[in-house]
C-alpha cells in the first residue's frame, strides 16, 4: 500500500510539473491589438478602450484575451485626459497541450498627459492604477507608468499619409504583495519595451507593426505586435 501511495504521489507531482511550463524565451510570441477612442459630440466626455489577443507563439497557444473599456473626461485647457474603466482578462498557460485559463476582472483609473518637443517628438505619459480580482488570489492592486514617444517622418503630426517611429516603455509595480494562501509576489511586476513603425491611413485610423520585449521576475520574452488605432 505504501508503494502505491508513493507512486501516486510521484505521478501527481510529474503531471503538475509537466503542465506548469515556463514560456519558451527563444520563441517569438505575438500580440494583436485594436485601440479605439471617441468623444461624445462637443462635450468633455468620451470613451476609449482596447481589445487584445496575445499568443505565446504567434497563433494556437493563447497567452491572454484582454477586453478593456473606460469613460474619459478631458478638462478644458488642462492638457490631461482622465479615464475610469473596467477590464476582463483571460490568461492561458504556456504550451498548447493544456490551457487551464485564469480569469481576472479589473477596475482602473488613469491619466494621460501629452506634449510635443522639438516640433515633432510627440510624448505621452500614462499613469494607471489598477484594482485586480484574479481567480484564486486575494484582492490586488498595481501601479503602471508608460512613456510613449511617436516621431513622424514626413509631418509634424500623425495626420493622413504620415509614416512615424513609435517607442514605449512601461513599468509595472505591485501594491499588495500577499496574494493569499501563503503566496506572495515581488514589488517589481514587469517591464515592457517596444519599438515599431506606424502609418496613418487617415486622420482617424493608424496601423503599427513592432517588437516588444517583456521582462518579469521569472522570464524574458520577445513579442511581435500588430496594432490598429481608431478614433471615431
Amino acid at each position: 500500500m505504501k508503494k502505491i501511495l508513493l507512486l501516486l504521489t510521484l505521478l501527481v507531482t510529474f503531471l503538475g510539473t509537466s503542465h506548469a511550463q515556463s514560456p519558451d524565451e527563444d520563441q517569438l510570441g505575438a500580440w494583436y491589438m485594436y485601440f479605439y477612442s471617441a468623444n461624445f459630440k462637443e462635450s468633455n466626455w468620451g470613451i476609449q478602450g482596447d481589445f487584445q489577443y496575445r499568443d505565446w507563439r504567434g497563433l494556437g497557444d493563447r497567452e491572454q484575451l484582454l477586453l478593456r473599456s473606460g469613460i474619459t473626461y478631458t478638462p478644458k485647457d488642462a492638457g490631461v485626459k482622465f479615464t475610469f474603466g473596467f477590464a476582463n482578462i483571460t490568461t492561458g498557460q504556456f504550451g498548447n497541450d493544456i490551457d487551464n485559463p485564469i480569469s481576472e476582472n479589473r477596475i482602473y483609473q488613469e491619466a494621460l498627459i501629452s506634449n510635443t518637443i522639438l516640433k515633432r517628438v510627440l510624448l505621452t505619459h500614462r499613469f494607471r492604477y489598477e484594482q485586480r480580482w484574479v481567480e484564486d488570489q486575494d484582492f490586488r492592486t498595481r501601479y503602471r507608468y508608460n512613456l510613449f514617444i511617436n516621431v513622424p517622418f514626413n509631418n509634424t503630426k500623425l495626420v493622413k499619409n504620415t509614416y512615424y517611429f513609435a517607442f514605449y516603455n512601461e513599468i509595472f509595480l505591485n501594491g499588495q504583495r500577499d496574494i493569499g494562501d501563503g503566496r506572495s509576489v515581488q514589488f517589481f511586476d514587469r517591464n515592457r519595451t517596444y519599438l515599431g513603425l506606424g502609418y496613418a491611413i487617415s486622420n482617424k485610423l493608424r496601423v503599427q507593426l513592432g517588437w516588444m520585449e517583456q521582462t518579469t521576475n521569472n522570464w524574458q520574452k520577445g513579442q511581435l505586435q500588430f496594432s490598429v488605432h481608431h478614433t471615431f
